[in-house]
């Protein structure tokens, strides 16, 4: 395990490449982004928009993907109120067991501020199930949830007839997942390289329910079903300079949005301000944490050190206080939806956990191997 030498990003993350400097992708990323003229790129936005396919059917310019969190609330206001577009907002809901009243007061915020909304709701026993086989098999119960939520937007959009596409982020350039990478800093469309949704990421799920009917909101569609409704997804994160995690949230909290009020110390969230529709999200930071050394708290502090507002040291102690952390009362109403008991839960982590990076101790605390910042 090694750690890029500007951030504290471990060469751990699925999908990642240091250069021969040992810098990660996202921190070269951002030095090349020192280089860019931003007029050019917000230019090349509006041929993209004005270029793009207009729908037969509907007076809708776009479809945005919304959660009634900070990064989405910031791309439909950005897009209806900076560039006129008339977007069409697509939201995929939690069960009712899952789903915050926070979240859902952020996504009725949007739509009073004028939005329209499409909301999709996959059944709930079939998503409890198969959020179930999910943790059993890979002890990560968003791999069947990924599958909807990133399916859902492609779908409407073939759906509804409305080929243009708006993402947020490229994970590609400013998380690390080279697979992901286009013919072009805001070219979406080979999101389906991401581990969640590359290679037969419906097999698994059928080898434990047969129901094709089921899988339908779970199944992302075929190369061919893009080119045939001419989708393209484009990363508007890629066209704006002061897109960040903290920078879409203080814009998005201006315009209504609620974010957490839990102590970082129960959810590894610094700032409060991500994945504000569900909490279950927290405990996979977790289990991701114990598996390739590095959790919620690492992306924040990584972010924080390239914009310069906080040193790598001070980045060191916070992730040794907190990139673990996770309330045990999410712990415990998560095993009360899948129907285990907690200590079901726990033999699960600690079979997962990398004995490179932990060491499990008798009592079944787990204890970091490794030094921050340095690795093993």
């Amino acid at each position: 395990m090694k750690y890029c030498t500007r951030c504290l990003q471990p060469d751990t993350r699925p999908n990642t490449i240091f250069n021969e400097r040992g810098i990660c992708p996202a921190c070269h990323y951002f030095e090349e982004l020192q280089k860019v003229d931003w007029q050019e790129r917000h230019d090349i936005l509006l041929d993209l928009v004005n270029d793009a396919p207009k729908s037969p059917k509907h007076n809708f310019d776009c479809i945005i993907g919304v959660s009634g969190g900070k990064d989405s609330t910031r791309q439909a206001l950005y897009v209806r109120d900076k560039l006129g577009l008339n977007p069409l907002l697509a939201c995929l809901s939690y069960p009712p067991q899952q789903v915050t009243e926070r979240g859902v007061d952020n996504i009725s915020t949007l739509i009073e501020l004028g939005f329209d909304c499409v909301i999709s709701c996959p059944a709930p026993e079939t998503w409890r199930k198969l959020m179930q086989h999910s943790f059993n098999r890979f002890t990560n119960w968003c791999k069947s949830t990924e599958l909807a939520l990133f399916s859902s937007v492609p779908q409407l959009a073939i759906d509804y007839d409305i080929p243009l596409i708006l993402w947020g982020e490229n994970p590609g350039l400013q998380l690390g997942d080279l697979k992901t990478l286009g013919k072009a800093g805001y070219d979406g469309n080979n999101l389906r390289n991401m581990n969640t949704l590359s290679g037969g990421a419906l097999d698994w799920i059928l080898e434990m329910h047969e129901d094709i009917g089921d899988l339908i909101p779970y199944r992302y569609p075929t190369l061919e079903e893009f080119d045939k409704a001419n989708i393209q997804i484009v990363y508007l994160g890629w066209f704006l300079g002061d897109w960040s995690l903290v920078n879409n949230a203080a814009y998005s909290c201006l315009s209504g949005l609620k974010v957490r009020e839990d102590d970082v110390s129960k959810t590894g969230d610094l700032y409060g301000v991500t994945a504000l529709d569900e909490d279950w999200v927290t405990l996979n930071q977790m289990i991701k944490y114990y598996k390739f050394g590095f959790g919620r708290v690492t992306d924040y502090v990584n972010e924080e050190i390239r914009l310069e507002r906080m040193s790598r040291s001070e980045g060191i102690e916070v992730i040794e206080q907190y990139d673990h952390s996770c309330d045990s009362k999410y712990i415990e109403s998560f095993c009360q939806f899948i129907d285990i008991p907690v200590t079901s839960f726990w033999e699960k982590v600690h079979s997962s956990v990398n004995k490179d990076l932990f060491t499990i101790q008798a009592n079944g605390n787990i204890q970091r191997n490794f030094t921050v910042g340095t690795g093993l």
